[in-house]
């Protein structure tokens, strides 16, 4: 590299400090934080529900999303290109959270970061692995004591043909 070449990094050679695999037709479950336990208020949980659900049926199918006040969880699966080809799970989640950062911040009357880097994701195996995740999921607002039951949870949605 010469010293006059810029610095860019490759999208392929995008690096995380955890390793993310993705698998063409395994679903993903996804999870990521807010940027220091930063609190999402009611109207910034509605914002990232619509968020969530954009990209259900253009790059992903989306299963199960709930919108917890510090991280969010996703299962759904990534669907393919016109070539073909299934979306990457890093171009996937680098839209999401960057368009839902730059609506809450603006929502928030703030600026910087908004989520964390890093973000969990793995790639289900098996159904019975599906649908112990989607599970988890629709349970996670009555695990925290946020509601008594995942119905009465506004920011939780399930896909309603059970996929």
């Amino acid at each position: 590299m010469s010293y006059y070449e810029p610095l860019q990094r490759p999208k392929y050679e995008y690096r995380r400090r955890l390793p993310h695999y993705q698998n063409a037709s395994g679903a993903l479950f996804v999870t990521f934080r807010t940027f220091s336990h930063l609190i999402l208020s009611d109207a910034s949980r509605d914002q990232m529900m619509r968020h969530c659900l954009y990209d259900n049926g253009k790059r992903i199918h989306l299963s199960a999303a709930v919108v917890m006040p510090t991280h969010v969880h996703l299962l759904f699966w990534a669907l393919r290109d016109q070539a073909g080809w299934p979306y990457p799970l890093v171009d996937i989640l680098q839209a999401l959270k960057s368009s839902s950062a730059h609506t809450l911040n603006k929502l928030l009357h703030r600026a910087g970061p908004f989520w964390d880097e890093e973000s969990l994701d793995h790639v289900l195996r098996s159904d019975e692995s599906w649908q112990q995740k989607r599970e988890y999921i629709r349970q996670n607002p009555v695990k925290a004591c946020l509601v008594e039951t995942p119905e009465a949870y506004r920011w939780l949605w399930l896909d309603p043909r059970g996929e």
